[in-house]
């Protein structure tokens, strides 16, 4: 069974938005600034944004947490383990918490607090995607790459069932029917 992946965001679109929430964080003036990547699916938007924050005058530390909301399938649940924890001192530091896509808003929620009760200065969110229809939890991101449609997304770190985070673009998952049936093919 062949699965189509129709481009939603294309390589410049990405690096362009990337590059424009780099400044906007450098326009924040933070201090003693530590970007914590949630892993997995933010791995490269993390390295990407910590790339062009270093073009717009930052100097980040960078530092990872590994969570899991999901198992192998695409719903979340409301359990969520910490499979890595961030091991910096956090105290009295301009934390910039770095997601894939905000959604139900559960894991991010999650890890905002806990960076908080650890004595961060603050902790605010840049998301790649923001996808508000979906949320859960009173939270919204302080930095929005892109809105998403309503679409399963996959590429520049995101995944299905762990495939396809390769792609250097964002697209959407189109089953074969529905290919069959719109005549459009994969991105």
């Amino acid at each position: 069974m062949t699965t189509n992946i129709h481009t939603l965001f294309d390589e410049d679109a990405i690096a362009l938005r990337v590059a424009a929430l780099a400044e906007e964080i450098g326009e924040s003036k933070p201090q003693d600034l530590l970007v914590v990547a949630v892993l997995k699916g933010s791995f490269i938007f993390a390295a990407d944004l910590v790339r062009a924050m270093h073009r717009a005058g930052l100097e980040p530390e960078m530092e990872f947490i590994h969570l899991s909301s999901y198992g192998a399938g695409t719903e979340g649940s409301d359990t969520i383990r910490v499979l890595r924890d961030v091991e910096s001192n956090v105290e009295n530091r301009d934390i910039v918490l770095v997601d894939d896509i905000l959604e139900s808003g559960r894991t991010l929620s999650f890890a905002r607090e806990r960076l908080k009760e650890r004595g961060a200065r603050s902790v605010k969110i840049a998301a790649l995607l923001d996808k508000p229809e979906r949320r859960k939890a009173a939270i919204s991101a302080d930095y929005v790459g892109f809105t998403c449609p309503e679409k399963f997304v996959v590429g520049y770190g995101m995944d299905m069932g762990h495939a396809w985070r390769q792609l250097p673009f964002i697209g959407y998952v189109v089953a074969p029917e529905e290919a069959a049936s719109d005549g459009k093919t994969g991105g």
